[in-house]
């Protein structure tokens, strides 16, 4: 079956709203009309009202970063998924390997997020890769089955249909190095399998996969080409219009 590719941007620490208006001037007129991919850009939360704004009416879908499990409460710095609803976000970045690094998410937390963003109607990317250790010490399947199994835990087929999963080789996010479009073939691959040992052949079958490590203008076109590649989680090189633009027209 034909699965729609999505293009979408992580921003991370980057970009005021005031510096988001201006980007999504420039950025809207250049990807106009275009259909064949979903394009979904997720900034800061302080940027989102402002994006949602701009994106209205238009072929652009808005993401967060992250979101907690609580629906409410006294943690202080935290976002729920009812807020990011009430912002009218879509979508919602889980487990992206940042969060995993400096800030303490575990497979078991992003189990947590990703049951309470399906339950709220979002769609969330799901976060998944390897570090450079793992990739050398020859471990990288395991871990990607073990950082599946752990977030797909307890959730049925039926709440994950929204879901999307990125593959990103953390060795390659921000270092300018790629997985080469058959590796990062052969770990989507894997994802596949293992979605499909947990929610069936029929839910794998539809799920999408991105890549994220280094995805640029350059090599946007040979890794979205790959059969199992379903498109693209893009940091750095989303940040400037035209970049985004050309990844977009891969």
């Amino acid at each position: 079956m034909s699965r729609k590719k999505i293009i979408a941007a992580n921003w991370k620490m980057y970009k005021t709203p005031g510096q988001t208006r201006q980007f999504m001037q420039e950025f809207i007129p250049l990807v106009a009309g275009h259909t064949r991919d979903q394009i979904v850009i997720c900034p800061p939360f302080v940027n989102i009202a402002t994006l949602v704004e701009m994106a209205e009416g238009t072929n652009v879908e808005v993401g967060a970063q992250n979101v907690f499990w609580e629906k409410e409460g006294a943690f202080t710095g935290e976002i729920s998924c009812e807020m990011l609803v009430g912002a009218k976000c879509e979508w919602v970045i889980i487990g992206h390997s940042e969060r995993r690094q400096y800030f303490g998410e575990t497979d078991d937390t992003v189990n947590r997020r990703l049951e309470v963003a399906l339950e709220a109607g979002l769609s969330p990317i799901v976060c998944v890769g390897e570090v450079k250790e793992e990739r050398e010490a020859g471990i990288t399947e395991d871990v990607l089955r073990r950082q599946c199994s752990r977030a797909f835990r307890g959730i049925s087929a039926r709440k994950a249909a929204k879901m999307t999963v990125a593959y990103e080789p953390v060795w390659a996010i921000g270092t300018g190095l790629t997985a080469t479009p058959e590796m990062a073939n052969d770990a989507h691959r894997l994802i596949r399998q293992e979605a499909a040992n947990v929610f069936g052949d029929d839910y794998a079958r539809q799920l999408r996969i991105l890549y994220g490590g280094s995805v640029k203008p350059e090599n946007a076109h040979n890794l979205l080409e790959q059969a199992e590649i379903d498109g693209a989680l893009i940091g750095g090189a989303s940040l400037k219009p035209d970049s985004l633009a050309k990844i977009v027209k891969w």
